[in-house]
């Protein structure tokens, strides 16, 4: 049961509860989006790391096997060996068999690649998933250079 307020004891009015929501909630609108930002640059960091990663991993593979995975074996080769592969396969090359990037698409690997100086392609299709996107975060992070014509 409530008990009435006594002379000279105080309590917060409706008025002054409701300027404390509003400025919790502007400061709230104001930090939000800075984690967000952070959490994109994050995934962008993890999917260039993960993409050497298998990069090392394939190079591994090319001198075990004496050459990368097909397309069709895929990634997956370095995880365990397939029917393709000859009994110099000495994997796995990769500690686990995860090969999907940040963003939860599959990196997409090609062999041969369609690049110049480059044996494969290797690359996530970055936040928004499709070819292409505008840099930072939408862009595809590859294993290849881009050269500006």
């Amino acid at each position: 049961m409530f008990m009435p307020l006594r002379t000279g004891e105080s309590g917060m009015t409706l008025i002054e509860l409701t300027i404390v929501m509003v400025i919790i909630g502007l400061l709230a609108a104001l930090v939000i989006p800075q984690f967000r930002g952070v959490v994109d640059d994050a995934k962008l960091k993890t999917a260039q790391s993960e993409i050497q990663v298998f990069e090392s991993a394939l190079q591994r593979y090319s001198i075990d096997v004496g050459d990368y995975p097909s397309t069709e074996q895929g990634l997956i080769a370095l995880w365990s060996a397939t029917s393709l592969t000859t009994g110099s396969w000495r994997g796995p090359y990769v500690a686990k068999p995860k090969f999907r990037d940040p963003w939860g698409n599959d990196y997409v690997y090609r062999y041969p690649g369609n690049h110049e100086g480059y044996d494969y392609d290797l690359y996530s299709l970055g936040k928004d998933g499709q070819e292409g996107g505008d840099p930072p975060f939408n862009a595809d992070v590859t294993n290849w250079i881009e050269l500006a014509e």
